[in-house]
């Protein structure tokens, strides 16, 4: 996944939301490029290459263990992962992996264009307001 640098190279290897003190290694520019999610523009050129969609579940991290399971119990790992998604725009970083899984789980549910395009203008309403960054 290609991403801007948002987090200083000492960071340890393992998903923000657990880190004790994430803002303690945001470099000077990452905070902004978090708040408005400009750290995941260069995803466009994974989408180009087929790697992954424009909506879908986020990825997860090779370490997250966790999340791969429930998401694996759920069916939710059959779904091509995406920039954005149904759990991104409710919830993003103050919700657990579990209510996260079970939101993706919707989305298979549902998933269609339309659902898909809706996704898609509610991102954009969520990035302008920073809805759901916790760092």
């Amino acid at each position: 996944m290609y991403k801007f640098r948002s987090m200083k190279k000492n960071t340890p290897n393992v998903a923000t939301h657990l880190l004790e003190s994430p803002a303690s290694y945001l470099l000077r520019i990452g905070g902004v490029l978090r708040k408005l999610s400009l750290d995941e523009l260069p995803n466009l050129i994974n989408i180009i290459k087929g790697e992954i969609v424009f909506v879908g579940p986020r990825p997860a991290l090779y370490n997250q263990d966790d999340l791969m399971a429930l998401r694996v119990a759920a069916g939710v790992d059959k779904l091509k992962p995406g920039i954005t998604g149904w759990a991104q725009i409710n919830g993003r970083d103050e919700i657990s992996i579990e209510a996260k899984v079970a939101l993706e789980k919707e989305y298979l549910e549902r998933k269609s264009v339309w659902f898909d395009l809706m996704i898609v203008v509610r991102t954009f309403t969520s990035v302008l307001f920073s809805k759901g960054v916790a760092h």
